[in-house]
Parts: structure tokens; sequence; C-alpha cells
């Protein structure tokens, strides 16, 4: 169980470090590089096309601006993709990486976090592989009961 965890240059891995953290302590091994769609296409057809053959189980793609990182890996593989839109030095907001992520053509998914959700996309990847590996499953239960706690800690606090 591994999950690969790519984005489209070394200025998005500020965002994509919160995947890998919460990879990390759920256990789960991360492989991480830079594959940009746009200037190195080459690598981006043959991690597609071969991440499953190499224990890849799911693929979290990040990208700024045009962001078709995540959509054009989806096109190629087969596993489950999930995208973060990266809030680039050159993005319209943020909003031109969300909905170049989000509006994809039916029939090539791409499970959609918020703008710079990287940590999101990380926690749905390790429930991806929970669905199938009890020991991820049972740390995924502890890591909900953490937030419920933290949320319910919180409460008692302010009421003081």
């Amino acid at each position: 169980m591994k999950v690969a965890i790519i984005m489209g240059s070394k200025s998005d891995l500020p965002v994509m470090q919160e995947a890998i953290d919460i990879l990390k302590s759920f256990d789960i091994q991360t492989e991480v590089d830079i594959v940009s769609a746009h200037r190195t296409p080459e690598k981006l057809f043959e991690f597609s096309k071969n991440a499953h053959n190499r224990g890849i189980s799911v693929i979290i793609a990040g990208a700024g601006g045009a962001a078709h990182l995540p959509g054009m890996v989806a096109s190629m593989s087969p596993l489950p993709v999930i995208g973060v839109p990266v809030k680039s030095s050159n993005s319209i907001d943020g909003w031109d990486s969300v909905l170049s992520i989000l509006q994809m053509p039916g029939g090539v998914p791409v499970a959609t976090v918020a703008l710079n959700g990287a940590k999101n996309a990380g926690i749905l990847a390790a429930q991806i592989i929970g669905s199938h590996n009890k020991m991820v499953l049972d740390k995924i239960i502890l890591y909900k009961e953490s937030l419920k706690e933290a949320v319910n800690k919180a409460s008692e606090e302010m009421k003081k």
C-alpha cells in the first residue's frame, strides 16, 4: 500500500507536505515527485500508465494555474486520483486551479478537495486504502475520534 504524491512544481511542496505528513501518521508509505503536465509530458505519460504496476494504490496530484496534472493522470491511470488545486503565483485566486481539476468530463473522474486542501487529500487516500486494509481503517477511526475529542475539549474550555 503506497500513495503517490505528485505536483507540477517544487513550489507546490509546502501545500502538498500536509498530505505527506498525514499519510505518514497513518503509516502509509508515500512516493513523492515533481511531474509537470506541461514541461515533462513524457514523464507524466510514463508515471500515469505504470503507477499501478509499481504498487501505488492511490495518486494525489497537486497543481496550480491551469492545473492539468490531475486530469491528465486520471485519463491514463486505472487508479483513483485525488486532485489538490494549489493557489500559485500565476493563479487567478486559485479558481482556475479549482475549476480545471473539478470540471472533468464524464468517464475521467478526479476526486477534488478544497483549494490547498492536501491534508484532506491524504485523509481521503487513507480512507480509500482503509476500505480494504483493517490496520489503516482502525487508524482512521482513531483519527476521527481525536477530532471529536478536540472539539468537545474546546467546547468545554469555552464554557469555563
